[in-house]
């Protein structure tokens, strides 16, 4: 059966492609109209662990743990938290620790996404040649349809 209600990830990290990213997701998610109902995924991917482990002498506090993250946390999620609440479209915010490609796609699994949209990377070309992005590892690796946004 077709099922036109979708479930749509989108990447953000604060960056005007992410911006750009997440007001299409949202664009998306209401192209299936009021009667199926999409719903948007937003997910900022930190570097790092959430619990330091044993063997770091010096640990520093995780992102979320600091004085001053609230104000960060609103800044990042303003334009998604925006865009889906002036759509009434139903949001879920999520911050995960470690590689960027990686936990987008885990959490794309885990959720059973039918699409990722991801801002491009915006890198020169011999810095993604040698290093690769993370909307490159997303659409390469995704067992969903990737949007990637530029």
């Amino acid at each position: 059966m077709l099922n036109l209600s979708k479930k749509i990830l989108v990447a953000i990290d604060g960056s005007p492609q992410s911006d750009k990213a997440a007001e299409e997701a949202v664009r998306l998610a209401m192209a299936s109209g009021s009667r199926f109902k999409s719903k948007v995924y937003a997910i900022l991917a930190l570097p790092g662990m959430r619990n330091p482990s044993f063997t770091d002498f010096f640990p520093s506090l995780p992102a979320t743990e600091r004085p001053d993250w609230e104000e960060k946390r609103q800044r990042i999620f303003y334009v998604v938290e925006k865009a889906a609440a002036e759509a009434d479209i139903p949001l879920t915010s999520e911050v995960v620790y470690g590689d960027a490609a990686e936990e987008i796609l885990s959490y794309a699994d885990q959720q059973e996404v039918d699409v990722i949209v991801i801002g491009s990377s915006g890198s020169g070309r011999v810095k993604r040649t040698l290093m690769g992005s993370v909307s490159t590892k997303v659409a390469m690796h995704a067992r969903c349809s990737v949007y990637i946004v530029r």
